[in-house]
């Protein structure tokens, strides 16, 4: 499993909207597109040019629980792995506000690898000093 936490001077409210707000998205996860209406049981689809090559990650919304969870399947085109059931991860966002200051923790389960678990955090690692800058600069 990869996990990846980060605290952020902002209220869950805010970050909320940086994890549901495409625009927002676009903006610290590397330039995807994402596409979805964030409801139980909905498709989500993250689009977008990678080194040069364009690729097309999806998943299913599992949980949604507004400020608090935001729960997905999630398998990766570039992951050379094909596209069945088996081979998808869960990304689970948890939020956690005191104080006006929001604690957000990312876990992806069902990595195929320990190589992939590690290569996976460093990402998310990334992607969340990405998402509190955007955040915190607000």
């Amino acid at each position: 499993m990869a996990t990846a936490r980060i605290d952020i001077a902002a209220p869950a409210a805010a970050v909320w909207m940086a994890l549901t707000n495409p625009e927002m998205i676009k903006q610290y996860l590397f330039g995807t597109e994402a596409t979805s209406d964030w409801k139980v049981g909905s498709p989500i689809t993250y689009k977008g040019v990678w080194q040069g090559k364009p690729y097309e990650d999806k998943g299913t919304i599992l949980e949604v629980v507004p400020n608090q969870i935001l729960k997905s399947t999630y398998w990766s085109g570039m992951s050379g792995l094909e596209d069945k059931p088996e081979n998808y991860s869960t990304v689970t966002y948890s939020l956690s506000e005191k104080g006006g200051r929001t604690t957000l923790t990312v876990t992806q389960s069902n990595n195929s690898t320990k190589e992939s678990a590690t290569h996976s955090e460093g990402n998310w690692k990334m992607v969340l000093e990405g998402l509190k800058a955007l955040i915190e600069k607000h």
